[in-house]
């Protein structure tokens, strides 16, 4: 199949000396797709960016991450408005279409790092890697696994997005990192099934009433916030409390 800038192989961007950035969170997916890339991309060709979120992140997401890097080079940025104070800025809580948490807090960062990065390469072709799978819910299974991102390919820049776990289930997520001889982030062996922010706005009943126990003070912190601007976490309408039974 003929390759063009649209529609590149992944072998032609390898050969090229593209740099390969895996955005990760620390969760059981950007471990597992860390170690998938590992296996084809020369490491002087991979970076890892981390965005953290002080105060409402898991504790030791950053070392987790510098644990299981093996090698590759780790870089953690950090917005400059934490999230509550973006919550106290708009007087309410993001929701599905308007999720500043991820574009103010975690994407925006991460770009903003990627395009420092470039500036000292030579090639300035990056592709942003990102541990998306599609049956994590109906929306993201709608995604493409790879496209050029036309926004960020300015100022001599060719920039692409890939998927590169986008067809993987949960248990070959957890099969890749067993097999790989490590162990996931400490959530999930206490219960948690997905690694976001502690109190996710799309999070499970499950999830947020498992969080509630591991983060009994954060929870309260949420529970206050959602009385005082009468707007709830989760577009349900449902206060936290009312979701998870359990009382701050």
């Amino acid at each position: 199949m003929q390759t063009t800038k649209n529609n590149p192989s992944l072998l032609s961007l390898i050969r090229s000396g593209a740099l390969f950035v895996i955005n990760h969170s620390g969760g059981k997916d950007s471990q597992a797709m860390t170690i998938r890339l590992q296996k084809v991309i020369p490491a002087k060709q991979l970076v890892i960016v981390h965005a953290h979120l002080p105060e409402v992140e898991w504790d030791n997401s950053e070392a987790h991450i510098r644990e299981t890097a093996k090698g590759i080079e780790v870089h953690v940025c950090e917005a400059v408005k934490t999230f509550f104070q973006m919550v106290e800025h708009r007087q309410k809580f993001p929701d599905a279409s308007r999720r500043q948490c991820t574009s103010d807090l975690k994407r925006g960062p991460i770009e903003k790092v990627i395009r420092k990065i470039l500036s000292t390469r030579t090639n300035k072709t990056v592709v942003s890697c990102m541990g998306l799978r599609a049956d994590e819910s109906p929306a993201r299974s709608k995604k493409e696994v790879f496209k050029l991102d036309e926004k960020n390919s300015v100022a001599g820049r060719t920039w692409y997005n890939w998927l590169p776990i986008f067809r993987m289930s949960t248990t070959e997520v957890f099969d890749t990192i067993h097999g790989a001889g490590q162990k996931a982030f400490w959530i999930y062996y206490k219960g948690m099934t997905r690694k976001s922010c502690c109190f996710c706005i799309m999070a499970s009943k499950h999830d947020l009433q498992t969080a509630a126990k591991l983060r009994p003070e954060l929870y309260a912190k949420y529970v206050a916030t959602e009385k005082r601007l009468n707007h709830t976490l989760q577009m349900s309408g449902k206060g936290l409390e009312e979701i998870t039974g359990i009382a701050a």
